[in-house]
């Protein structure tokens, strides 16, 4: 492995539009880059946490700064007009992106959390009462777990989960058994965070629409690494967030079919959002500003522009299928260790990232060893902590993939985790 020709993504190329990739790692943290021990070549494999931002990306938002940097929808200067065209743009664009027929169903947040937060607020809490039932996984991000958990208890909703089988798929057949007629929402990940497991989402927005519920996909890993259509999903909300596909970070897209962002009431108020106010009562913008209250994020809406342009360019079968030769490649390399445990379903049936243990080493142990061999991943519960607890374990070391790994830096993992055996037995 490892040759130009065998990865789907011009890679080599690819690098080269990111500089942070050139760093040397090890050194003071103080000082990075000054100290003698700068020697070891970053490896990073986070990707799953905060991708890295390509030159044309920042390129793009340093322009708007430089050159029209303005506040949007309050001006008739010119400034402020180029703004307001390049903010509405960026709508646009995503809206294309991920199937949506168009800007109304698009509304910018700081992130996926802020996404699920203003719908379970927004819509749920006047929705939602005693008698009704939420559908979660077990394996949901603690965005869309806990701010459900707790929307329940101000309605007196009641949650209830799909259970994950010992291979780290879901149970269709539980999700079967419990989205029934006191079913209002289905909120489920797209790809998991942990397992890596891909979820049956149509097939999910099936049973939920069967029994006149909605369906909420959060798509913080799918958006970035595969080709989305919320439309032929049969999505009624859908969240993502920009960090994780190149973008910059506070930028997230809650995606919303019209009809129903409609009926929602704002679940925050001030400016941008109003249409008209009076002492006694106020009336609300058009979709979907009704929904972004205050000066808005626009220089990171028009750098989620730019990095939809580049993966674009690069086409998103190809970054699917470059994620997937990956974590593909990094199962069966880390399997081959017998005091490695890896979560999930096997190589060949999950996104681009892998969570693994090594016996009698906890995930902090092993992730401080791997950064002092220069390679970069995640430790903890990845926001997963039931899942954890269903795992029987308190947390995993999760190595995540993206445009720009190779099957080299895989290789630079195995022989890190490797050496971490070595060290441990």
């Amino acid at each position: 492995m490892g040759t130009q020709e065998q990865y789907p993504v011009d890679v080599a190329s690819i690098r080269e539009d990111f500089p942070i990739l050139e760093r040397k790692v090890g050194g003071d943290i103080e000082t990075p880059g000054e100290g003698p021990d700068d020697t070891r070549p970053l490896v990073y494999l986070d990707n799953a946490a905060t991708s890295h931002t390509p030159t044309a990306v920042v390129d793009r938002i340093a322009d708007y700064y430089y050159s029209y940097n303005s506040n949007v929808h309050r001006g008739i200067h010119h400034l402020s007009q180029e703004a307001s065209v390049a903010y509405e743009n960026a709508h646009d664009r995503v809206a294309e992106f991920i199937g949506a027929a168009g800007r109304e169903e698009v509304v910018f947040t700081k992130n996926t959390t802020e996404s699920m937060n203003l719908v379970a607020y927004a819509w749920g809490l006047s929705e939602l009462g005693p008698g009704d039932t939420v559908v979660l996984s077990e394996m949901e991000h603690h965005a869309s777990l806990v701010t459900w958990q707790q929307i329940a208890k101000k309605t007196g909703a009641t949650v209830e989960y799909i259970r994950v089988d010992d291979a780290g798929r879901l149970d269709m057949d539980h999700a079967a058994e419990l989205i029934d007629d006191s079913t209002a929402m289905v909120s489920v990940v797209h790809v998991s965070n942990t397992l890596g497991t891909v979820t049956p989402v149509a097939e999910l927005a099936d049973l939920a629409h069967d029994h006149d519920a909605y369906i909420f996909v959060d798509g913080a890993q799918s958006v970035p690494t595969r080709p989305v259509d919320v439309e032929a999903i049969d999505a009624d909300f859908f969240a993502f967030s920009g960090h994780k596909m190149l973008g910059p970070t506070g930028i997230g897209v809650l995606y919303g079919k019209e009809h129903i962002l409609e009926e929602m009431q704002p679940y925050l108020y001030g400016g941008e959002m109003i249409r008209s106010v009076t002492y006694e009562d106020s009336t609300w913008e058009e979709l979907p500003w009704k929904f972004e209250a205050g000066t808005p994020v626009i220089a990171q809406g028009i750098g989620l522009h730019a990095a939809i342009d580049y993966l674009e360019d690069v086409g998103m079968e190809r970054v699917q299928a470059h994620e997937e030769l990956l974590a593909e490649y990094a199962y069966d390399e880390l399997s081959a260790f017998d005091d490695v445990e890896i979560y999930g379903p096997p190589g060949d049936e999950r996104g681009g990232l892998v969570a693994f243990n090594l016996d009698g080493v906890h995930a902090h142990d092993l992730s401080s060893i791997l950064n002092d061999h220069g390679v970069a991943i995640r430790a903890g519960d990845h926001c997963t902590q039931p899942l954890h607890d269903k795992l029987g374990v308190p947390a995993s070391t999760r190595a995540s993939f993206y445009i720009y790994n190779t099957t080299d830096e895989v290789d630079a993992l195995v022989d890190a985790v490797d050496d971490a055996r070595q060290l441990f037995a």
